[in-house]
């Protein structure tokens, strides 16, 4: 595999790069991904890479995609990481997308496609469920068949930013009478509609990032179930695949690792920077081998997917390992500021903390470090990846 660019591809990200520059809002200068952004805040970054065609790296060319080969959207991650943009949320454009132009109708691609590529209308996930998470197939949301609809009834739970979706797409039971995984079909649910309830799950640091949805009695139209009756287990493991590739995350990885390794450069260890504590160091250099490597399969995937290879087994290996990863920078972060990542930063503001103490990012340090505590677990446990990847892999 060649990892040096052709001089074509630097013409790209010098390309993209630009356009970054001259068209990043200002207003979102420097507020990364945090969680206090309001739905424009995310919308407005999607919205014009959308009117550039550039939302949705990884279509098809059909469907609204631009075309890029695998260097291209690897390239296209990296710069959008080096500048650390607000992310275009996932739901849309990276889950349901590939569902609906894979096994969606003519009607749905035409309906759904263009405003998610827009930026028009904002995606949640229904999937998890009080008594369903890790074990997905024992969900018990039930959708009854009537006439030309279903109603629905049922709670999901866990479900990111709910609070500001148009739309969401959920797993629904509509057989009891056989193997769970096989009376399961996927809706797309307009969160308008009545009787969806979102209630906000508030956690521990005082955030709204997270709800739980209550449907009673809510009428869906049958021409809104992607695929097959009964089928939707299909379309969600497909989706699963796709959601634990992008948990890797590894553009943005490689820009806390470079945070990091400044951050250590200027923490004073007694009396010597802690980039030369040899235990820390020693942390440094195996994260940094790990990420790399990481590196290297999230290129293999692309590659395959430019053959037109859906991601298989190894998207279980990219979303452990990936996350994983993650986790590991926000627990060197912490430890690099000490004392000062102690605070919860929201409540330290409240109380008229100053955030000009201590080393730049230390009063965020311990919000991201219980927050990125998470990663190792949606999208599938990485319990449950380890054993897709001993079944696939290695034939256990």
């Amino acid at each position: 595999m060649k990892l040096t660019f052709t001089p074509e591809e630097i013409a790209f990200r010098d390309e993209i790069r630009a356009f970054i520059e001259q068209n990043y809002p200002q207003n979102l200068k420097g507020v990364g991904d945090r969680e206090d952004l309001t739905k424009e805040d995310y919308l407005s970054w999607h919205r014009i890479l959308g009117a550039k065609g550039w939302s949705t790296p990884a279509w098809p060319v059909e469907y609204g995609g631009p075309g890029w080969h695998a260097t291209q959207k690897y390239i296209f991650g990296e710069e959008l990481a080096r500048a650390e943009t607000v992310p275009v949320l996932p739901f849309g454009v990276n889950m349901v997308a590939p569902v609906i132009y894979t096994f969606g109708t003519p009607e749905q691609k035409a309906r759904f496609l263009p405003a998610i590529q827009k930026g028009e209308e904002w995606w949640c996930q229904g999937y998890s469920e009080p008594g369903a998470g890790s074990d997905l197939a024992g969900l018990s949301t039930k959708a009854v068949r009537d006439g030309d609809f279903y109603i629905v009834n049922g709670q999901k739970t866990w479900t990111t930013l709910a609070q500001h979706a148009d739309w969401g797409f959920f797993l629904v039971r509509t057989n009891s009478d056989c193997k769970p995984q096989e009376g399961i079909s996927f809706l797309l649910i307009d969160m308008k509609s009545p009787g969806v309830e979102v209630r906000p799950i508030i956690t521990m640091d005082g955030a709204h990032e997270v709800n739980e949805v209550w449907l009673t009695d809510v009428k869906v139209p049958v021409a809104n179930r992607v695929f097959e009756e009964n089928k939707g287990w299909t379309c969600a493991k497909f989706l699963l695949a796709h959601e634990r590739t992008g948990i890797a995350q590894v553009a943005r990885s490689k820009m806390g690792l470079k945070k990091l390794k400044k951050l250590a450069t200027e923490t004073i260890s007694e009396g010597l920077p802690l980039a030369k504590d040899r235990d820390f160091k020693h942390k440094l250099s195996e994260l940094e081998i790990d990420l790399r490597a990481l590196e290297i399969t999230e290129l293999r995937v692309l590659a395959n997917e430019q053959k037109g290879k859906g991601p298989g087994a190894e998207s279980s290996i990219l979303k452990i390992n990936g996350s994983v990863i993650q986790q590991r920078i926000t627990e060197l972060f912490l430890e690099a500021v000490g004392p000062y990542g102690a605070p919860n930063p929201r409540a330290y503001k409240a109380e008229g903390g100053n955030f000009a103490i201590g080393p730049q990012g230390a009063p965020m340090a311990a919000l991201n470090y219980f927050n990125v505590r998470k990663t190792s677990i949606f999208g599938g446990s990485n319990e449950i990846q380890r054993n897709i990847i001993a079944k696939l892999v290695l034939g256990l």
